[in-house]
């Protein structure tokens, strides 16, 4: 029996038998007894990280991550902790992710990796220069609804947008024929990504090509390489989708809709003071 186990025995009986004669029957040290006593009011040096971690899974329904889990607390928090640091604090408090990725198979497409051509320098001097793109979830009463998205590095605005009930190739090709056929594309355009499976599909490639998109794509693994579009879905999940329970796919679409235009036409970037509608239309 560990002695920690004898020591909560000994307490549990302390009001009936006297403490020295229970350690001596258990074969463990009054000190000891005592020691454990003084340590169980100890708080454990990772509680309040578990805290941190366990109001993050709260927000989403326990669907994220451990590398997710320290962008957040890096980001919202200003906290700054060893992703591993972040695994092992999780997997001591049961607050892993319950939602588990699944293995992609191929489904007949090719796989295509391009480099990282972006690497990281979020900036652009001229709109349409440099897009980011990304995919992510809108939990709903029905279920998921799947969100693509392309950024202008350039005033930070949302180029185009595509919502669609499966997370498919069909949904990210669709939302860059949307961005080509609204903005005129003068010079080269990079087309930044991660590595997720619409990317490096053979139909992405073919419309890159296409159009003469220059692709470029994050590091394995690596949340920072396309944070910009990262950062805008924080913005559209905190300022809005995470505000209220949303019961179907139609209210979901609604409301990203209604943000969308609200975050080009009416809220002000503190860096410029200006709306990235009011940016482009200044270059213009």
């Amino acid at each position: 029996m560990k002695p920690s186990l004898k020591y909560r025995l000994i307490e549990h009986c302390a009001g009936r038998y006297p403490i020295s004669d229970m350690c001596k029957f258990y074969g463990v040290s009054r000190s000891g007894y005592y020691r454990y006593q003084q340590h169980k009011e100890v708080p454990a040096k990772d509680a309040s990280l578990a805290e941190l971690i366990a109001e993050c899974q709260s927000m989403r329904g326990r669907i994220h991550g451990y590398r997710y889990i320290q962008l957040w607390l890096e980001k919202d928090k200003g906290i700054h902790k060893n992703p591993k640091t972040v695994l092992r604090v999780m997997r001591k408090y049961g607050l892993l992710s319950e939602i588990r990725r699944k293995r992609w198979q191929g489904c007949g497409q090719a796989v295509h990796r391009y480099a990282n051509i972006l690497d990281r320098n979020f900036t652009a001097e001229h709109p349409n220069q440099k897009w980011v793109t990304d995919i992510s979830y809108i939990p709903t009463a029905q279920g998921f609804l799947y969100l693509s998205v392309i950024r202008d590095l350039f005033d930070n605005s949302m180029v185009a947008y595509k919502t669609s009930r499966r997370q498919t190739i069909k949904l990210v090709l669709g939302t860059v024929r949307a961005a080509l056929q609204k903005e005129k594309v003068a010079g080269e355009l990079q087309l930044h990504s991660d590595q997720g499976f619409q990317y490096t599909s053979q139909a992405y490639f073919t419309l890159t090509q296409e159009y003469g998109i220059t692709p470029s794509m994050s590091r394995r693994g690596d949340p920072y390489d396309n944070a910009m579009a990262e950062n805008f879905f924080s913005m559209l999940k905190t300022e809005c989708i995470s505000r209220q329970k949303i019961q179907s796919f139609e209210q979901a679409q609604q409301l990203i809709d209604d943000y969308i235009h609200f975050y080009n036409f009416e809220r002000f970037q503190l860096k410029y003071r200006l709306t990235p509608f009011q940016i482009r239309c200044q270059t213009v």
